[in-house]
């Protein structure tokens, strides 16, 4: 007869109080200024899709050599840029069964998962919560918003490949495995919910109020909880941890706001101290947001991109993503084509479809560099915008002729705040886009307690 270890709850709880107090010193050290020294601006991290995958020829660079001098025909747009730039090879996507009839329900909602759907719940969104979810629960109460979520199209996509349910289309953002977050696709309410005028019991009142004092026990108690679950989970079934992790999100944001408190505090006690030097004079001035009237695609990615740039360059959030185009439906007209985006993907060797594609992946990463080029020209401290920032932009498929997921097509533009190595092609990197996203988090100062989806360690090639 099979019996299940129990396990003492003294056992779980022995010798960890202290340690999940560290990463919060991360979180913390981004706002905080050191006497006699100058204003460290904080890490973004942000996400922008595109679905189908890429022309393959078209889109990685000949070697590593001349990824900075004649990069290839996708990637043109940013060569004023390249050397803020990392382009990796080798990135995996999470294996598809027991949904390989479902290419498309699963290319955007396991992009920043990298986790399948539950299979035993098609009919239901139960997945993970998502990379950019993670890092909004770290960095989130430090800011009026905690994440900022946009899309080019509407999340309504109707389909059902796989009895998959129809959010997986649309979505990439998830505050928990249950939980889609929307994105907003008018610009004029994006700009409206940043800088619009908010009422008495909004975040944004609540985080100018006087700091509420923290007592040690709350933060022993914080640490002593999220301690003895990080151990536990080590010794738990997979259904199990699943459970437990759902439990652990939901207990960091109390710790994010016991966070923003404490920050709070220290910021007050330094500058009653005279010991803050945050030299913000020095930084560019905000850029100025100009919503476009007609209805052409590039001005209005363009103008969302804008609205990405302004939110993080003043401090409005540090977490953002962009769903440049949902699987299916799409078409740009402006290249002088009106076929739709996942008709031409399967080419089959077809010339013409191949470099309709090839224009249509060239035309997104067109939207890219336009947004990473005026980050690194804003001044920001000692160096640019861009240099505070992690953007990553990529894609679900590799191929969208075949749904191919073996090589999925990456660039990560900014250095991190000094984290990343850049202006380097890496032509095998051999990792999977969990390892991909669980070394981006981290690079940007977000603590982990444990991988995200189906990674096994982080990059460290990518590092600096």
């Amino acid at each position: 007869m099979h019996r299940t270890k129990l396990i003492d709850r003294r056992t779980c709880l022995r010798g960890v109080g202290a340690a999940l107090a560290l990463p919060l010193l991360d979180v913390m050290g981004w706002q905080e200024a050191k006497a006699n020294h100058a204003y460290k601006p904080p890490v973004r991290i942000g996400f922008m899709y595109m679905p189908h995958g890429v022309i393959m020829d078209d889109f990685w660079p000949k070697d590593s050599e001349a990824f900075l001098s004649s990069p290839p025909a996708a990637v043109e747009s940013l060569k004023p840029v390249l050397k803020e730039c990392l382009m990796m090879k080798g990135i995996s996507g999470v294996p598809t069964a027991p949904f390989n009839g479902a290419p498309h329900a699963l290319e955007l909602s396991t992009w920043l998962t990298a986790t399948l759907p539950d299979p035993a719940k098609r009919s239901e969104i139960n997945i993970a919560i998502s990379a950019d979810q993670i890092a909004a629960n770290y960095v989130g109460a430090f800011t009026p918003l905690p994440s900022l979520e946009l899309a080019t199209m509407p999340q309504n996509w109707k389909e059902n490949q796989a009895g998959l349910n129809e959010g997986y289309y649309s979505h990439c953002s998830y505050r928990s495995p249950t939980q889609v977050v929307p994105a907003e696709t008018n610009p004029r309410n994006v700009l409206s919910r940043l800088f619009g005028q908010t009422g008495s019991g909004s975040e944004s009142s609540d985080r100018d109020a006087a700091p509420t004092p923290i007592s040690p026990l709350d933060r022993d108690m914080l640490d002593l909880v999220l301690g003895g679950a990080r151990e536990l989970r080590q010794k738990l079934p997979v259904s199990d941890k699943r459970k437990l992790d759902e439990y652990l999100d939901s207990v960091r944001s109390v710790e994010r706001r016991i966070a923003a408190i404490e920050q709070r505090q220290k910021e007050a006690a330094m500058e009653k101290a005279g010991l803050r030097s945050d030299q913000r004079g020095a930084d560019s001035p905000p850029i100025e947001i100009k919503i476009p009237d007609g209805d052409k695609r590039s001005e209005y990615m363009q103008v969302m991109c804008d609205l990405n740039v302004l939110a993080f360059q003043t401090d409005m959030t540090r977490v953002s993503t962009y769903i440049g185009s949902r699987p299916n439906g799409a078409s740009y007209p402006e290249l002088g084509f009106s076929d739709k985006h996942h008709s031409q993907t399967h080419h089959r060797g077809d010339k013409s479809k191949m470099e309709k594609v090839a224009k249509i992946v060239q035309f997104n990463i067109e939207q890219f560099a336009h947004m990473v080029k005026k980050m690194h020209s804003l001044r920001e401290a000692d160096g640019t915008l861009l240099d505070n920032c992690i953007m990553m932009w990529g894609s679900g498929l590799e191929d969208g002729d075949k749904h191919t997921r073996e090589n999925l097509p990456f660039v990560v533009a900014g250095r991190g705040g000094g984290t990343l190595n850049t202006g380097r092609f890496l032509t095998d990197v051999q990792g999977n886009q969990g390892d991909l996203l669980t070394t981006l988090l981290t690079c940007a100062g977000i603590p982990l307690d444990r991988p995200i989806g189906i990674a096994t360690k982080q990059i460290e090639a990518l590092k600096a």
